[in-house]
Order: C-alpha cells, then sequence, then structure tokens
C-alpha cells in the first residue's frame, strides 16, 4: 500500500511517499481504509520535534522515539471505510463508513491502518465527504470537551482565543449552538470564516487588544501558548470560567490556586477523546449545528505542502490529504 513515511525529525521535506506492507488486523482489530486524514499541527510537530507547548518535550521523545520515530506514519485523524474486522470484533462490519482518532498509535497518513475495536471511532457523519469528516475529530473532540466543562449558558459571553484554529472553529459553532454570545480572536482575514461559523463579534489579534472591547467574559477558552494568564482572569466576570487549551507551566501552576482563591474558575483538563463524545459531534453534524471547515484538500504527493500550510497558518480551516 502506499503511505507517506518519515524516518528522521526534520522539515517536511523529510516526510516521503512509499510502499510499505498492509497491516493485517489481530482478532480484536479493524482494518481500515483511509480515505482522509487531517493534517494538523500535532502531526507538524511530531515530524519536526518541535513543540509550542514545551513541558511535554522529555516524556514524550521517550515515548516516540528518542534519536529516530519509533511509528513512521503520521495521522491521527481521519475518515474512512471499514475493510476488514477481526473475529472478535461486534461494533463493526466491514463497509462501515467511519470516523475517528487514532491517538499517539497515529497510522492515518496511509492507505490503510488497524484500530482496536475499542478505539475513538464512530459512523461518519451521512452529510459529511470524508474529507470534511476527517477533519471534525481533532477539533471537535476537544472543542466539546472544553465546552462541556465550561458549561456555557444561553445568553453568556464567551471569548474564544485562537478560534481560527481547528478546535477554535468548533468550539465556535459549539459555543453557539448552547445559546452562548460568541467572540473570536485571530487574524483580519479569517474573520470572514468565523462569521460564518456564527461568531457574534471578532477582534483581530494584530490591530486590537482584547480588552478594548469593553466586555468581561462569562466563560474564556484560550488556545494561544504563552498568552499572560493574569490579564485573561482580569477579562472575566466575577463568576467567570477560563480554560486553557495549550497550557504553560506557569499556567498548570497558578489556575488551581486562582480557582481557590476566586470566585472564578481556571482549569487545563485535557480531553479524553472518546467515542462518546464523537457520537455527539456526529449527532450534532447531522442536525446542522456543526459544519464543515474544510481550506483544502490535497493528495498524498504533496503531503509537504500540507504542512507548511499548516506550521505558517497559511490557511482558513483545515488542510486535509486525501489518502484515496
Amino acid at each position: 500500500m502506499k503511505a507517506i513515511t518519515y524516518s528522521r525529525y526534520g522539515p517536511p521535506g523529510v516526510m516521503t511517499l512509499s510502499d510499505v506492507e498492509r497491516p493485517v488486523p489481530g482478532d480484536d482489530d479493524i482494518l481500515v481504509r483511509v480515505r482522509a486524514a487531517e493534517a494538523t499541527k500535532a502531526d507538524c510537530e511530531l515530524r519536526s520535534f518541535r513543540f509550542a507547548v514545551r513541558w511535554f518535550w522529555l516524556p514524550l521523545r521517550l515515548a516516540v522515539g528518542i534519536t529516530r520515530p519509533r511509528r513512521r506514519i503520521l495521522g491521527g485523524y481521519f475518515a474512512g471505510e471499514v475493510a476488514d474486522v477481526g473475529r472478535n470484533v461486534k461494533r463493526f462490519r466491514a463497509g462501515d463508513t467511519v470516523f475517528g482518532a487514532a491517538g499517539l498509535r497515529m497510522g492515518a497518513y496511509g492507505e490503510y491502518m488497524t484500530l482496536p475495536a475499542d478505539a475513538t471511532l464512530a459512523a461518519k457523519p451521512a452529510n459529511m465527504s470524508f474529507a470534511e469528516a476527517a477533519a471534525v475529530p481533532l477539533g471537535g473532540l476537544n472543542a466539546l470537551h472544553f465546552m462541556r466543562l465550561a458549561n456555557v449558558r444561553p445568553g453568556e459571553q464567551v471569548l474564544i482565543n485562537g478560534a481560527g484554529g481547528s478546535i477554535g472553529a468548533h468550539a465556535v459553532q459549539i459555543a453557539k449552538h448552547l445559546g452562548g454570545q460568541v467572540t473570536a480572536v485571530d487574524c483580519a482575514r479569517k474573520a470572514d470564516f468565523l462569521r460564518r461559523l456564527g461568531a457574534d463579534h471578532v477582534i483581530d489579534y494584530e490591530t486590537e487588544k482584547i480588552s478594548a472591547a469593553g466586555r468581561l467574559y462569562d466563560v474564556m477558552f484560550d488556545m494561544v501558548p504563552g498568552n499572560p494568564f493574569g490579564p485573561a482572569m482580569r477579562l472575566l466576570t466575577e463568576d467567570g470560567r477560563y480554560f486553557s487549551g495549550n497550557p504553560s507551566v506557569s499556567v498548570m501552576l497558578r489556575a488551581p490556586l486562582a480557582s481557590r482563591l476566586t470566585n472564578r474558575t481556571a482549569s487545563f483538563a485535557f480531553a479524553r477523546e472518546t467515542s462518546e463524545e464523537l457520537e455527539a459531534l456526529r449527532e450534532l453534524i447531522e442536525a446542522g449545528a456543526i459544519r464543515p471547515i474544510v481550506d483544502r484538500v490535497l493528495p498524498m504527493e504533496q503531503a509537504a505542502e500540507a504542512h507548511r500550510l499548516v506550521e505558517t497558518e497559511e490557511r482558513i480551516g483545515a488542510v486535509v490529504i486525501a489518502t484515496g
């Protein structure tokens, strides 16, 4: 089968399109014919081993390979068809269309991949293409996790900082679905995109200060690494809730203290990426509450270009690699 592989850490050019052996599912596994995989910042960080949040560099290096990657095929978020199942698998059958998350098993940059039958998988939304569905699990699972923690209520003011990324774009839509009044923060060229997703207000961080809007927020969801914690907390209402999706060590140390000493809540709880959450996303998509965020779809031969677009943010929405 064809797969995009890499054997050393480095720039996008370290990836090559290769012929590799097709995986064989075990008794408790499923074999997925991957049709599309999102090119994510996580993929780019694993490929280069450069991370915006640096505190987990050492444990992750130990997990995925000290001198070179143990798993040669990237890709954690995908959509495709079940090609075969192990003899103990009852949850799926050949021919089912699915979307999901592979976690650190990766492998979605190949034409086929194997996953345990209890992996984070769900039926592909009927009203999305494979490419559109592949762009949902990363952003959707993380956004749903944080919006559920925030318990957004109708009429509440919700600020999403870094709203133009995959997670932020899904958070805008979910917060609107829950009845929030959403302020999205990102660069000016993403403003129309964010308004189409439902943002009530858009702030261009390059020319405006968030505080200049004169609003206090019931919920702040911050996806920007290194964003100052103190000023962010001062933008909250008296009982506001702050959530960091890319916490620095400083935020991890200060958030519990801020929660104990004030009526405000600060949290950085990481998403579990469960099948239940993926099913909830599918229902929201099929109900029309979440729409596609795909910027472009590229063939496997252009994987390096896909990573370049993601790393340089020369995109509005998700970049997806079509695998067949």
